[in-house]
C-alpha cells in the first residue's frame, strides 16, 4: 500500500449489492487510491459515477486483478468460484459476498464484531456470510459470551431485495398487476414464500446455509440450532424473531445491557409507546436492532428477541467494506500463500 490508499476492484458493480459496495466505500471514506469497477461482458462498457469520476465498467476475467490489493465481490457465486483464485493469485484478497467460499477449510467467514481475528491468517479469499446469518450473530455473540448459548431457533422473515434487483422488481410489479419474470417460486405480492426446498430432509439452501454459518463464524460446532426462513413482501430489510436457551440465568435488563455494550446494535424496545425494530428503522443503516427482549419460561434459562437489519448494507455491502477496513486497520490485507499441495477448489 501507498500513502494514498489502497487499489480497490468491485467484481459485480452494475448489481443491488455491487452498487451499494460504491456507496459505503464512500460514506465510510475507505482509502482508495484507484478503483476498478468489473462486471459481466454484458454489462461491459456501461459508465458508472463514483465520488465525481465516470468510471467505464470492464469485463471480469482471470487477468482483472493484476495491481489490485483488495476485490470487492458481488457478482454470483459461479463468477466467484470461477474468478476468486485468480484474485488471490495475483496477490489481491477477494472478499466475496456469495455463498460460494463460505464452509470452505482455507477461507474465513467473518463477521468484524464477531471474528475479526479469523482474517490474520487468509490466504487470499475471504467469505462474506449469507445476509440474515450476519445479523443474527452480531446479536447472539454477546449473549452467547456473557449467558452461554444452549439453544437458537430463529425464523427469519426476508425481503425480496435479498434477490437483487430482479426481486425488488418482482414485488413491485406484482403489487402493480404486471406480468413479471419472478425468481420466486409463489407471488411474493401480499404472500409469503418459501426458499426452495433443495436440501435433504426438507430444509432449503437457505436454512441450510443459516445452522453452518452460524456455527462456523461463532466456533460453536455443537450448538443446536433450528432454522425456518421466509421471505416476505417488504422492499428492504430482514426480520428475525430469535428464542435463546442459555447456560446462565437470564433477564431481559441483564440481556438489554449485554446487547447495548456490544458494537453494531441499537436497542428499539419501548413497549410503552410501540417502539419495536421493521425493516423501515432499519433502511440505509448499518446497524443491527434488537427489541421484544423478553422471558421464555417454556425452559430454565430462556429469552426472545426480534432482530432487523438491513440485507444489503450491513446484510451484504458494508459487512464487506467492514471486512476490508479490519484487513488494512491490522496490516493484514497481503495473505499468505496456501501450503504446498493446497488449492482452491469451491
Amino acid at each position: 500500500m501507498s500513502n494514498q490508499g489502497y487499489n480497490v476492484a468491485v467484481a459485480g458493480a452494475t448489481g443491488l449489492v455491487g452498487r451499494t459496495m460504491l456507496k459505503v466505500l464512500e460514506e465510510r471514506n475507505f482509502p482508495v487510491k484507484s478503483l476498478k469497477l468489473l462486471a459481466s461482458k454484458r454489462s461491459a462498457g456501461s459508465k458508472m459515477q463514483w465520488k465525481g469520476t465516470e468510471y467505464t465498467v470492464e469485463e471480469l476475467t482471470h487477468d482483472s486483478f493484476a495491481g489490485v490489493d483488495i476485490a470487492l465481490f458481488s457478482a454470483g457465486g459461479a463468477a466467484s468460484k470461477e474468478f476468486a483464485p485468480s484474485a488471490a493469485k495475483a496477490g489481491c484478497v477477494a472478499i466475496d459476498n456469495s455463498s460460494a467460499w463460505r464452509m470452505h477449510k482455507h477461507v474465513p467467514l467473518v463477521v468484524p464484531e464477531v471474528n475479526t481475528h479469523a482474517l490474520e491468517h487468509h490466504h487470499g479469499i475471504i467469505a462474506n456470510p449469507n445476509c440474515s446469518t450476519i445479523q443474527l450473530v452480531v446479536a447472539l455473540e454477546p449473549l452467547h459470551n456473557t449467558f452461554g448459548l444452549k439453544r437458537v431457533v430463529v425464523s427469519t422473515y426476508q425481503s425480496p431485495s435479498g434477490a437483487g434487483n430482479q426481486g425488488v422488481e418482482t414485488l413491485q410489479g406484482e403489487l402493480q398487476g404486471k406480468e413479471v419474470k419472478s425468481p420466486f417460486s409463489a407471488p411474493i405480492a401480499y404472500n409469503t414464500v418459501f426458499h426452495t426446498i433443495k436440501e435433504q430432509f426438507g430444509f432449503s439452501e437457505e436454512e441450510t446455509k443459516m445452522l453452518n454459518e452460524i456455527r462456523k463464524i461463532m466456533e460453536l460446532p455443537e450448538l443446536k440450532i433450528a432454522v425456518t426462513c421466509v421471505r416476505v413482501p417488504t422492499l428492504g430489510g430482514h426480520a428475525e424473531s430469535v428464542n435463546i436457551e442459555t447456560e446462565k440465568a437470564i433477564s431481559p435488563e441483564a440481556m438489554t445491557a449485554a446487547l447495548k455494550a456490544a458494537p453494531g446494535i441499537i436497542i428499539a424496545d419501548e413497549p410503552q409507546n410501540a417502539v419495536y425494530p421493521t425493516p423501515r428503522m432499519s433502511d440505509n443503516r448499518d446497524e443491527v436492532f434488537v427489541g421484544r427482549i423478553r422471558n421464555d419460561d417454556s425452559v430454565e434459562h430462556g429469552a426472545y428477541m426480534w432482530v432487523v437489519s438491513d440485507n444489503i448494507r450491513k446484510g451484504a455491502a458494508t459487512n464487506a467494506v467492514q471486512i476490508a477496513e479490519a484487513l488494512a486497520a491490522k496490516g493484514w490485507v497481503k495473505g499468505t500463500p496456501l501450503a504446498e499441495g493446497e488449492h482452491f477448489s469451491a
